[in-house]
């Protein structure tokens, strides 16, 4: 019996593992993959070769994130650096367990302008989030999402749990959507980084 229940314990926390986590934010609750797709895109008049990849949602390039100091910016003004948006909060195990992936990224390709920008979906104290920071031994910024911008990238995820990170090239444009914290999907994830930052 003892044996029986050591089992289903361990069923329950690898079935939680690798879901990701899910109640930080409400909306579709799909678990399937949906990075983005390639659409067709641009004129014969641009100066450069179009992008096949669609142009990030200006409700998302344009809404203001807030710093823990309090100052804010715009995923816009970041045009020429290669971003991976990342939704996490503090209690999330399989946000946890994919944040040392984003540091080894971070430092693999901060020379090549990739930036991870960590956004909190959580109203947590800033106080709260640098122990946080520390504890982990972070690398890359945290900040806090709004429920409009949490909003905004659910509606392009059509993915309602937490980790997921949006990968936006030097263009603006949306390269991929990566779900939950299981190795596959980080592994794609560090593929996916390294291409594009070496575009």
């Amino acid at each position: 019996m003892k044996e029986f229940i050591s089992y289903t314990a361990l069923f329950i926390l690898l079935a939680f593992v690798f879901s990701g986590c899910g109640g930080a934010v409400e909306e579709n609750r799909s678990t399937a993959e949906n990075p983005a797709q390639p659409v067709n895109a641009g004129s014969a008049d641009a100066p450069k070769k179009a992008s096949v990849y669609p142009p990030l949602n200006a409700a998302v390039a344009q809404a203001d994130i807030k710093n823990l100091d309090g100052t804010t910016f715009k995923v816009a003004d970041k045009k020429g650096k290669v971003l991976l948006l990342n939704m996490w909060a503090t209690w999330c195990g399989p946000c946890r367990s994919e944040m040392p992936a984003l540091v080894r990224m971070q430092d693999a390709h901060r020379d090549s302008n990739f930036e991870v920008i960590g956004l909190n979906t959580d109203d947590e104290p800033a106080e709260q989030i640098n122990s946080f920071a520390a504890e982990m031994k972070l690398n890359y910024p945290l900040v806090w999402a709004d429920t409009a911008l949490q909003s905004s990238l659910l509606k392009i995820s059509k993915f309602g749990g937490i980790p997921q990170s949006f990968l936006i090239d030097r263009d603006g444009n949306l390269r991929a959507v990566f779900q939950g914290a299981n190795a596959s999907e980080v592994r794609k994830m560090e593929d996916v980084v390294a291409k594009v930052t070496s575009e």
